[in-house]
């Protein structure tokens, strides 16, 4: 069993429902597979940086899984056949990006003043 993260940017004529609908179709073809799904993310509506089939934007969606290496064949044979999905990218996270993720998740480096507050606090209280 392998970390995986997959991102992927569906059509943005989809509805806001029907985007949900289809993360939630590929949730279950890994759920099927007997993958562990770890974390979904919708990122939302996002500027392409190029345009892809006409489209200057896109809905962003991550999913953060553990699975054996034959699962990825089919989520990715599922994303060719879905209309919907424009791009898809599906990378191996080692054990450094493994602890990233779970950081991120928690919060750690989320860019609310708070956080700079309490930094410049204890910068201060060092010097």
């Amino acid at each position: 069993m392998k970390n995986y993260e997959t991102v992927f940017i569906l059509n943005p004529v989809l509805s806001e429902d029907q985007m949900k609908d289809t993360v939630e179709k590929f949730v279950k073809v890994l759920k099927k597979a007997n993958a562990n799904v770890i974390n979904v993310e919708h990122w939302g509506l996002k500027k392409l940086a190029y345009p892809i089939q006409h489209k200057s934007t896109g809905f962003y969606a991550l999913i953060e899984f553990t699975a054996a290496s034959t699962v990825v064949n089919t989520l990715e044979t599922e994303y060719r056949r879905d209309e919907s999905v424009m791009r898809f990218l599906t990378t191996v996270l080692d054990k450094h990006a493994v602890a990233y993720n779970e950081r991120r998740r928690k919060g750690e480096f989320s860019k609310n003043k708070e956080n700079k507050k309490t930094t410049r606090k204890t910068e201060e209280e060092l010097a």
